[in-house]
């Protein structure tokens, strides 16, 4: 059984050796997200010429993200790396670095904090796990109550309830670690805690600055970034791929809005065509249990339902003690998730006009493969991805072979929900191109003789963005 939604899995301590990047690899793992949030710059350039070694010798396409780690404001070090906090404990958050931190006092390397909070407002650390309220703001001081107590360690982040503390969007580190993802041509960059599309107009460009044409992946974590459907929109159509952040996001708008925000999001990315990827907490007990429980086997099927393109392992593969099996767990789900005949029957935009011919013959090759006897698969010669990125918008039980002389453009739609990557230059092959391109596919051993399949192909080489050919052929060996 083929599974068509994509797994992206973060590695970290447990998984960076080759062994289990193969076992990885074997188990599913279509995209691999190196964290620059942690680690140094040496060990992601090993990680990524493992998996670039790796994935080579199994002659797959398996793509690399790199993940910005962003302006995160945290709390500062503490002595003993942590400190217990107790409810109804009065704690002081400074900007003041040159005061002594002791069992009251918390330094905070967020200049603006003073300004960007009042009285009564309810500050969240650790992802929500300690809770305080704001008593009053004094100078470079904030002081407040322990509302929800635990054991606060140093670096842990700092967000507003209702969100509304917003740094930068690019850092001096995120900088030199765009450089790093350059210089190893990852295939994806996440921008972590954009607000809007303008926070994404430094990294464009920087990546234009350095002749470095990644993916950017808007990682949507930030209360400002939900507020409204026109601020959601122009921070989709800003990006390339769009991840549903759960972690900071939750923190920020409550736990109780967040699967509403998660489903307008999948479905504000379907129509506007961007892939999206579902990310946080997904397997979480996993960082230590064999099994997932039930209820995130749920969460993940859900989020395939409601046709997410990809979802996401971060510490379960990263520090967890079971990576593989993580995976694998996933990965059954997935398929799982999509026997149900929602999603195998694609009945969106059936009802409205589309907006170019590239994506009226994507829609059209995907609606007759469904509701046509017969069909073995839907084929898709493209140069830049785009029609196999507009078909994989549409629910099919079928794969969608994606060929493209461009290995790039390979490595880009690993993220495409449904879609196969297959690296070959049909130009170089005698006789027509859709003979090539069936030749090609039947290698794969998914073709039977006698099935029909849909093929679309552009007639400009060498352009992307152009097909306007659909053929319905069948297959003779």
């Amino acid at each position: 059984m083929i599974r068509r939604t994509k797994i992206v899995a973060t590695l970290g301590p447990a998984s960076s050796s080759a062994e289990v990047i193969s076992q990885l690899i074997d188990s599913g793992v279509n995209v691999f997200r190196l964290n620059f949030s942690h680690g140094s710059q040496d060990g992601h350039r090993q990680t990524a010429a493992l998996i670039r070694e790796i994935s080579s010798q199994k002659q797959g396409y398996v793509g690399i993200l790199g993940d910005l780690q962003g302006p995160k404001i945290r709390v500062g070090e503490i002595p003993n790396e942590s400190m217990q906090l107790d409810r109804d404990q009065l704690l002081t958050l400074t900007t003041d670095l040159s005061k002594t931190v002791d069992a009251t006092t918390v330094h905070v390397r967020f200049p603006p904090l003073p300004e960007s909070v009042g009285s009564g407002d309810t500050l969240l650390l650790d992802d929500g796990l300690i809770r305080l309220t704001v008593l009053e703001v004094e100078d470079k001081d904030v002081h407040c109550k322990v509302l929800l107590g635990g054991e606060l360690k140093s670096r842990k982040g700092l967000n507003r309830l209702g969100g509304g503390l917003s740094a930068p969007a690019i850092t001096e580190k995120d900088y030199k670690d765009i450089e790093l993802a350059a210089e190893l041509q990852l295939d994806f960059l996440a921008v972590s805690f954009p607000s809007s599309a303008d926070d994404l107009i430094p990294v464009r460009q920087e990546l234009a600055r350095l002749n470095y044409p990644a993916q950017v992946v808007a990682k949507i974590e930030r209360a400002e970034a939900v507020a409204n459907d026109a601020v959601l929109d122009e921070l989709i159509l800003a990006a390339d791929v769009v991840m549903v952040a759960r972690g900071d996001l939750g923190v920020e708008i409550g736990d109780a809005r967040l699967m509403g925000i998660q489903k307008k999001i999948i479905r504000r990315s379907q129509r506007l065509n961007r892939p999206v990827i579902t990310a946080t907490q997904m397997m979480e007990s996993m960082i230590h249990a064999p099994v997932p429980t039930r209820a995130e086997v749920f969460d993940v099927a859900n989020a395939v339902l409601d046709g997410t393109d990809a979802v996401m392992l971060s510490a379960e593969t990263a520090t967890g003690s079971f990576p593989v099996r993580a995976v694998t767990a996933m990965a059954d789900t997935c398929v799982g998730a999509e026997q149900h005949p929602d999603s195998q029957q694609s009945q969106q935009r059936i009802d409205r006009n589309f907006d170019n011919i590239e994506e009226n013959i994507a829609m059209s090759a995907i609606y007759a493969a469904n509701h046509m006897d017969n069909i073995g698969a839907i084929i898709c010669v493209t140069e830049s991805g785009t029609t196999a990125r507009l078909m994989s918008k549409f629910n099919s039980r079928l794969p969608i072979y994606a060929i493209s002389r461009n290995i790039e453009t390979c490595y880009r739609m690993t993220l495409y929900r449904g879609v196969i990557p297959i690296y070959f230059d049909v130009t170089q092959s005698p006789g027509d191109v859709y003979q090539a391109a069936l030749n090609r596919v039947a290698k794969t051993g998914s073709l039977t003789p006698g099935q029909r399949f849909t093929i679309t192909s552009g007639d400009i080489t060498g352009s992307g963005g152009t097909a306007n050919t659909l053929k319905i052929l069948e297959y003779t060996a």
